[in-house]
């Protein structure tokens, strides 16, 4: 039996529409968020594809304990629910679980491991968003890009370098991934998504607080590294900064929340300082 169940699997059968979107799944009124990106990213393609890439990342399990096989067990029962919650804008995301790993400095980087079924969700909900966002960002954006790699950053910083511009500014934000302020980020992704439904789903997920010694943290900043969906909530974020960076001509590299403005003078550079920590400042983060 457990053969067939994760045969069942790879064809799509534990997270597929039963019999069809009309049938033999109860409706709540006229409770359907009418989100047309949802349903494009609950669809059993779409679906498909994510529990694949879920799966190839591995991964521990979330708070519920459950890994891949045993959600994708889980799943196949529960989703006809779970879909119609998602649909309806009642589905609450669990809370992560918190997990601290080893910087090379002594410090730690916290991650917050979503259950195996919110990763699919949000796995899901990206293969839609993507597409759609990332053609907006920055040239000079490199991190968490289809098409790109730290190797395309190297040799733009390179040619910049060769240009004469010898003097970098390189900024680091502090602790950025934890002080990502929800207002904010929900606002500019509102100016490029204004789908009612994605929106509640991504502020569902900001919101649904870290698992930490048994202990649920509620958070009102940060959007935890862990879920498929941070690293593009934050180019959303950063591209902000990006594009001011662009308007006054400046050559540089972003990678993630790592940016370095290569210019050619002192001055230069401490023009290029101030601007950015106003400009991250409006962001309510810090450098």
């Amino acid at each position: 039996m457990r053969g067939a169940q994760r045969a069942g699997v790879a064809r799509g059968e534990a997270v597929r529409d039963p019999v069809s979107e009309e049938t033999n799944c109860p409706r709540h009124g006229n409770e359907d968020t009418g989100s047309a990106l949802l349903h494009a990213a609950l669809t059993r393609e779409n679906l498909q594809v994510a529990f694949n890439r879920v799966r190839s990342n591995k991964g521990a399990a979330g708070v519920d304990g459950l890994d891949i096989d045993q959600t994708a067990r889980y799943l196949v029962t529960a989703w006809p629910v779970m879909r119609e919650q998602l649909l309806s804008g009642t589905y609450r995301p669990r809370p992560v679980r918190r997990v601290m790993i080893p910087k090379p400095d002594g410090s730690q980087r916290e991650l917050g491991i979503p259950t195996v079924t919110d990763r699919l969700i949000q796995q899901a909900l990206l293969q839609v968003l993507q597409p759609l966002l990332d053609p907006t960002f920055s040239e000079h954006s490199y991190g968490f890009r289809p098409g790109r790699r730290v190797h395309d950053a190297v040799l733009a910083a390179q040619s910049y370098v060769q240009s004469g511009r010898r003097i970098v500014v390189d900024v680091d934000l502090e602790k950025f991934f934890d002080r990502v302020n929800h207002d904010i980020l929900i606002d500019r992704l509102q100016k490029r998504i204004p789908d009612a439904g994605v929106i509640w789903l991504i502020r569902a997920y900001l919101n649904s607080g870290i698992m930490a010694d048994g202990v649920l943290q509620q958070r009102e900043q940060g959007t935890p590294q862990g879920g498929p969906l941070s690293p593009l909530l934050a180019n959303v974020l950063l591209d902000e900064v990006d594009k001011e960076l662009e308007h006054r001509g400046h050559c540089f590299v972003r990678y993630a929340d790592d940016c370095n403005v290569y210019v050619r003078s002192l001055r230069a550079d401490e023009r290029v300082m101030g601007l950015l920590r106003r400009c991250y400042a409006k962001l309510r983060l810090k450098v």
